[in-house]
């Protein structure tokens, strides 16, 4: 089976529910726990560029120290920035999912099903109540 690896905080409702809809898919990833062992510099810029995203994408803002670091200054470098993400890794913004079709930042939680390598095994509803996938492991909406 493919490998999958997801940079998880279990504190996340975001991340909780991107952990359980790749469970839901058959696979039990790899889960890196990113607050205790964080990624690398290399590793960090590899996951931002293989998501497309850029680098202030990859930021989080809400219950870090975004504002107190002074990090929403459009005139810091991408280096300054990962610099911070690397001093505070709760900056790093949270679930990256890594499958062999591709890296995505699983925002809302859903998105990861773009990328499993396997499909959905039945019925799934995220934890705020909200169904994402049917009986016949169909997504909804």
């Amino acid at each position: 089976m493919s490998s999958t690896t997801i940079y998880h905080n279990p504190n996340c409702e975001t991340s909780r529910n991107t952990l359980a809809l790749i469970r839901n898919a058959g696979i039990e990833p790899e889960v890196i726990e990113y607050l205790k062992t964080p990624p690398d510099r290399h590793t960090l810029v590899a996951l931002i560029q293989r998501a497309g995203l850029t680098v202030r994408e990859a930021l989080r803002e809400n219950g870090t120290p975004y504002h107190e670091l002074g990090l929403g200054n459009e005139a810091l470098t991408d280096d300054m920035l990962l610099d911070a993400m690397l001093a505070h890794p709760i900056l790093i913004n949270r679930p990256f999912v890594v499958t062999s079709n591709g890296v995505c930042l699983s925002r809302p939680s859903e998105r990861v099903l773009d990328i499993l390598p396997t499909a959905q095994r039945g019925a799934f509803t995220k934890e705020d109540g909200q169904p994402v996938i049917d009986a016949l492991g169909k997504r909804i909406g």
